[in-house]
């Protein structure tokens, strides 16, 4: 028998919301701060997967110029209703101290392709909206609210809590906003940080999913049932239908987060997040994945997972579908040869692509703009690392006038992690020269120098440039003819490019990508070519 092996979406999917459209089974992801947002992912046997796109790619639906890293779109919640997909997401400008500024949205599309309409405005009052569409042709929306308040000492709001619980409103389809009066359903149980909400409905009861204890390491999926949507509603017998809290030795941590799906025939399946930390240490360069769990419905009609555990498994039977594999993705990117760039490929919060690269005969050209690590303006195009293990190579063709510009290869968690070989211009000698820049440091995001001087490459011609992880070590190296490397700097830190690898599990979301990047902070917009880029990553058996 041929297993579900989880994670199914390796390296950053985040939040998954799953939707099963006959037999075509979707899966939205959380994009944060990378352009375009929301990753779609499909299959048609819950085994094979394939990136599909990303659903918000204009202006008019998403522009995160100064957003904060890990900030932008969160827990998107996708759905198929009324002959259309529903398209719930939040974009979050703020995320630090007492406020959430974390602003609703709806947009929809007749095929998961697209395209998708311009956004409708739902709320402000917190994050991880999801749209519940009723069998008695009602919608509503639940979201969780954010208590600014939780902190203050007076004695009306002492005790309370940041996560406040979850919110639900009927959602108006003719007006296109939402209606009526706003219920607080659920507060939660006694882990805490109630948030993530999605509502089905089977037999008599109205479920409710919500994610409890963070997104670390105490993160659950938690359900709860009522006969009345506005509730009250019960707790399920082991309150988490799923949660690795108890189980610190498995391979799949931090699982929480997740949907149900249900097939043709009945068979119940669940989605959730997770993540493979870097073995002996707490530290998970590939971020929050998507795992996916067979479950069974139990005679007091709540639901379990298949093999009676509440710790998610590495392999899980699959539905008895046909099989369905897709070609696989990309290794190497030929740019010359290409019009649009792959689904693979993302950058960094701005819509306007024409001022950050576009795609010539030359290959791709990154036009130079603010600093690595901008919140603003960042030529960065890059693609997920989704193992331990992996190596990325590219030829960059780069004249820089000064040692203001810079262009190379980059493995980027955020603008506080990141390791980064980069052609300039060496002040002292005036010529070429590689220099490696790091950067492990919040909230300063000071930079440090791993080499004492610049590495002299001769004046024209183009170069070639290297890095291989391997677990927690990263290894630069560089060519002046693309055959023979040449190792540049010491060995580096590759774990702190990780969820927990500065600030720790609760504060960064995202996960590691590797690509290309170039800068001109003169403001001159010097341009880099990059002929192609290669990411080979070698599968691990977890």
């Amino acid at each position: 028998m041929v297993h579900i092996k989880n994670p199914i979406l390796r390296g950053f999917h985040p939040d998954p919301s799953i939707c099963r459209v006959g037999e075509d089974y979707y899966i939205a992801t959380s994009t944060f701060e990378w352009y375009p947002g929301v990753q779609i992912s499909h299959s048609r046997d819950l085994v094979h997967w394939r990136t599909v796109g990303q659903a918000l790619n204009r202006q008019a639906q998403l522009d995160m110029r100064g957003n904060p890293d890990s900030g932008g779109v969160w827990a998107p919640s996708l759905s198929f209703a009324d002959g259309q997909f529903w398209l719930i997401y939040s974009d979050v400008k703020r995320l630090d101290g007492n406020f959430k500024d974390a602003h609703n949205y709806l947009v929809t599309a007749p095929t998961i392709e697209g395209p998708w309409s311009d956004p409708i405005y739902l709320n402000s009052s917190g994050f991880d909206p999801s749209l519940f569409h009723d069998d008695n042709g009602k919608k509503y929306l639940v979201n969780m609210v954010w208590n600014h308040l939780a902190s203050m000492g007076n004695d009306h709001v002492r005790g309370a809590k940041f996560f406040g619980g979850i919110l639900l409103q009927e959602y108006d389809v003719l007006s296109e906003k939402l209606v009526g009066n706003i219920q607080n359903i659920f507060p939660g149980s006694e882990l805490g940080l109630v948030e993530a909400p999605h509502l089905f409905q089977r037999g008599d009861y109205y479920y409710l999913i919500t994610a409890e204890g963070g997104t670390g390491y105490e993160h659950a999926v938690t359900y709860a049932r009522s006969r009345d949507i506005s509730g009250p509603y019960e707790l399920h017998p082991n309150t988490f239908l799923l949660t690795a809290q108890n189980a610190p030795e498995g391979a799949l941590q931090r699982a929480g987060h997740g949907q149900y799906v249900e097939l043709p025939d009945g068979t119940p399946y669940h989605t959730f997040l997770c993540s493979r930390p870097l073995p002996g240490m707490k530290r998970s360069p590939m971020g929050r994945e998507t795992g996916i769990a067979r479950c069974c419905w139990g005679e007091d009609d709540w639901l379990y997972l298949d093999h009676q555990k509440l710790e998610p498994a590495t392999n899980v039977t699959p539905p008895e579908l046909p099989s369905h594999p897709w070609p696989d993705p990309p290794v190497v990117f030929d740019f010359k040869s290409m019009s649009v760039l792959p689904p693979q490929l993302q950058w960094l919060r701005s819509p306007e692509t024409e001022r950050l690269f576009e795609l010539r005969q030359e290959g791709l050209r990154l036009f130079g703009r603010e600093s690595i690590g901008s919140l603003f303006e960042q030529s960065l195009v890059a693609a997920r690392q989704t193992e331990w293990v992996c190596e990325a190579q590219t030829c960059v063709d780069f004249d820089p006038e000064d040692f203001q510009q810079l262009a190379g290869l980059t493995a980027y968690y955020n603008r506080t992690q990141f390791h980064y070989l980069a052609l300039t211009r060496d002040p002292k000698t005036q010529g070429r020269g590689l220099v490696i820049l790091s950067c492990a440091d919040w909230p300063e995001a000071r930079v440090s120098y791993p080499m004492a001087d610049m590495v002299a490459v001769p004046e024209q011609g183009p170069v070639w440039l290297k890095l291989n992880i391997d677990h927690a070590a990263l290894q630069f190296a560089y060519s002046l003819d693309g055959l023979s490397f040449e190792p540049i700097g010491p060995v580096l830190d590759a774990s702190i490019l990780s969820d927990e690898g500065v600030r720790g599990e609760h504060s960064n979301f995202t996960g590691n990508f590797i690509g290309m990047a170039a800068q001109d902070v003169t403001g001159r917009a010097r341009s880099a070519d990059f002929a192609m880029f290669k990411l080979d990553q070698k599968s691990a058996d977890v």
